[in-house]
């Protein structure tokens, strides 16, 4: 293996031309130059400058293994200030990932603002359920998560750190002439006959299963839609009705009401996840996350 002084000294020598101006050069003695381009030569199995009464010039083979160490350093070099840059918040990939509704508004606006105070920094986003991007976080694949704790309480993962973002209010969204659009608060109990927009499969708790249970019933019927705008169009379509995180709330079409719960407790509390050693960019993330205007 070819180390990197080794390469930065040849490199040296042959702008210089001579042992000793890179002695001087690089605060070596002339016989430690000698030695250590000895070592080189040994390395690279034959010589690779040429012995000239004044000085040395690169051969053939010195000049191809010049030609590889000037790419290798420039890479280095490059590698380097890319790290020191990342290692002060000011560029380099940042991975955030979110779940769902906090990618409606929460999540850009906060990123819309770092991209104007951090230009250089680019963000990878992904979406996905809580305990998943927890794992991620642990796993190291991601730089900074917000996740909620509804309905079944926040996920602990190893090495992962959470700060409180704020409260999330559920509403229920209804077609503008439903019976109970013109309702201050709608009791869920006054809809168990209606069929619900939900999209959520198997045995994952969630927030429409706890919502109900709550409220002393299960629903009648489920009409499974994944994409939060479909569901927005079979609620107008008066198909069914569903329950909306305040998150989501600027994505709702005018087609729609949204109507609080009697039941309080219908909420959960959205958190910003953190690993144990987060990036400064991660952590300038985290304090738009929470900046007063943030929230829903």
């Amino acid at each position: 293996m070819l180390e990197i002084d080794a390469l930065r000294l040849l490199v040296v020598v042959a702008e210089t031309g001579s042992f000793t101006k890179a002695a001087s050069r690089l605060s070596y003695t002339q016989s430690a130059v000698s030695r250590r381009v000895a070592a080189l030569e040994q390395q690279a199995g034959g010589p690779l400058f040429e012995r000239l009464p004044r000085g040395v010039r690169l051969n053939p083979a010195g000049r191809a293994l010049h030609r590889h160490a000037l790419e290798v350093l420039d890479r280095l070099s490059r590698a380097e200030r890319e790290l020191a840059v990342l290692h002060m918040g000011l560029g380099g990939l940042l991975h955030v990932g979110a779940f769902a509704t906090a990618n409606i508004s929460l999540v850009p606006t906060a990123l819309r603002v770092l991209r104007d105070v951090r230009p250089d920094v680019e963000v990878v986003a992904v979406e996905g359920w809580t305990d998943t991007l927890m794992e991620r976080l642990a796993d190291g694949a991601l730089d900074l998560a917000v996740v909620s704790d509804y309905p079944s309480g926040l996920p602990s993962a190893d090495g992962v750190t959470t700060t409180v973002l704020c409260e999330d209010e559920l509403f229920v969204a209804l077609p503008r002439w439903h019976r109970l659009a013109g309702a201050e608060a709608v009791d869920l109990c006054e809809l168990r006959d209606e069929a619900w927009l939900h999209s959520a499969y198997g045995d994952r708790p969630t927030m429409l299963a706890d919502a109900c249970a709550r409220a002393g019933f299960t629903p009648r019927k489920i009409i499974r839609i994944a994409e939060w705008t479909a569901k927005f169009g079979y609620a107008a379509a008066g198909l069914g009705v569903a329950l909306v995180p305040s998150l989501a709330a600027r994505a709702v079409p005018e087609e729609l009401v949204l109507r609080r719960l009697t039941d309080s407790a219908v909420r959960r509390t959205v958190h910003v996840a953190l690993p144990v050693a987060p990036l400064p960019a991660a952590l300038k993330l985290r304090d738009l996350l929470a900046a007063p205007g943030s929230g829903p």
